[in-house]
């Protein structure tokens, strides 16, 4: 059952009716035809690459796993769901909705393409939101993916419904087990693979069911933002050093995005870890209704130049460190960013339901969110302290690299680098740690 709480859901897709209507007046359109997408076929072959659905379907509806499926949008009119499953031998047909989520919808189960068309019919001008294929062309079933409308949507999908934070809660705890069996077989002496594999069985997802692909990082590799691989060579003894994962969850589509660090032993990297922690949940405990996440954006540039100077790697007051930019070249990526049914879900530059954008402060091009935090949103949290060769390289040639502990510098750089992050909703009384709760409620 994916529906944990009907009524929460029932008024979840009141939500929607609402956002949909506003939306669609705003671009002048009277009814909108929303497609759940298709597979897409690997380049010369026939086999497909892992389905992700349309989160615009999605956010209706949590079927992730029914591609071709339809949604049309009519205000003031019962949604209706054109639910496709073939009658097909070569693959297993797609899970019929729960009772839950078929009394939200006008149910149109069909077992044809041909079949959809003629159930995404309305009166008047449509607007078609999703991955626009060429054989629509010959359904007129609408504009595809304009503008405006899907500016209000993005602007507005920042404001979680209580059915969006019950899915985002369970999303947090099925990733708090996965983390904490990873965390396990790191301390077993476990390879990168190994662990990524034990991180799946603990959540009981697999690769295409995560939100992104893990980041399952020892040693060195921390100190790659997106690494990639997953090595297969155990390292031991004292070339075991340390282990970043940064690994999410998936439920019903919305997704929690977790990153922890570990030292193999005591040390100074293992009191870096601590410091880290530490001043990650004072960052976590500022996010406040009315804060604009630029502001603790900065503040963490700030709190992380006081760990360089603390641990004598930057000989410069904290102040010094983030004027000259010398945080950046340890810190180069954001704070954090929305979430939800999209990993760096949409809209966090907007500056209103116009397209309009706030933008980044300057010297912080990666920054994924730049708006004011109000009640119902969802971020994350994250910051990190790295050792990247290529920015160590810039900053040499910095007029700072002689206030640069360049010693401790090489013997920090194998370990890779720090990052902890959590998810945060936004409350009118103050911060809720999903992330946290999650790994409370194991304990």
């Amino acid at each position: 059952m994916l529906i944990r709480d009907p009524s929460h859901y029932a008024a979840h897709v009141a939500r929607q009716q609402q956002n949909f209507a506003a939306a669609l007046t705003a671009g002048g359109y009277d009814h909108a035809v929303i497609a759940a997408g298709r597979p897409h076929e690997v380049f010369l072959d026939d086999n497909a690459y892992p389905f992700r659905v349309n989160p615009h379907f999605n956010v209706w509806a949590p079927l992730t796993a029914s591609p071709e499926s339809f949604l049309l949008i009519v205000p003031g009119a019962k949604p209706r769901l054109v639910f496709y499953s073939a009658d097909d031998y070569w693959h297993a047909a797609p899970q019929s909705p729960e009772a839950a989520i078929v009394e939200q919808f006008d149910l149109h189960q069909v077992s044809s393409i041909s079949e959809i068309p003629a159930l995404l019919k309305a009166p008047g001008r449509g607007a078609f939101l999703g991955e626009w294929e060429q054989s629509y062309e010959d359904w007129n079933i609408g504009d595809p993916n304009p503008v405006a409308v899907l500016d209000w949507l993005h602007y507005h999908r920042a404001w979680k419904t209580d059915y969006e934070l019950d899915c985002m809660r369970e999303a947090a705890r099925l990733a708090a087990l996965a983390h904490i069996a990873a965390r396990d077989a790191f301390l077993a002496g476990d390879s990168e693979f190994d662990i990524n594999a034990a991180y799946m069985k603990a959540c009981q997802l697999n690769e295409s069911e995560l939100p992104y692909g893990n980041i399952v990082a020892l040693n060195e590799h921390a100190a790659v933002l997106h690494y990639q691989h997953l090595d297969r060579s155990t390292p031991g003894g004292d070339a075991r050093r340390s282990f970043l994962i940064d690994a999410g969850a998936t439920y019903a589509g919305y997704a929690s995005d977790i990153t922890r660090t570990y030292a193999a032993r005591p040390g100074i990297f293992a009191d870096m870890i601590a410091a880290m922690e530490s001043a990650q949940q004072a960052m976590c405990a500022e996010v406040m209704a009315g804060t604009s996440f630029i502001d603790l954006h900065l503040g963490a540039h700030r709190k992380i130049a006081a760990l360089l100077e603390d641990f004598d790697i930057v000989r410069m007051s904290a102040e010094d460190i983030v004027a000259t930019g010398v945080s950046s070249i340890f810190f180069p990526h954001g704070l954090g960013h929305y979430l939800g049914l999209q990993v760096h879900d949409s809209g966090g530059l907007m500056g209103g339901p116009d397209g309009s954008v706030i933008e980044r402060p300057e010297g912080h091009p990666f920054l994924r969110l730049t708006r004011t935090l109000e009640p119902g949103q969802v971020t994350t949290i994250e910051p990190g302290l790295y050792f990247i060769e290529k920015l160590l390289r810039e900053l040499r040639e910095m007029p700072q690299a002689g206030e640069v502990n360049w010693d401790l510098v090489a013997q920090l750089t194998p370990y890779g680098g720090i990052r902890v992050e959590d998810d945060i909703a936004v409350g009118a009384e103050g911060p809720e740690n999903l992330t946290r709760d999650a790994f409370a409620a194991l304990a």
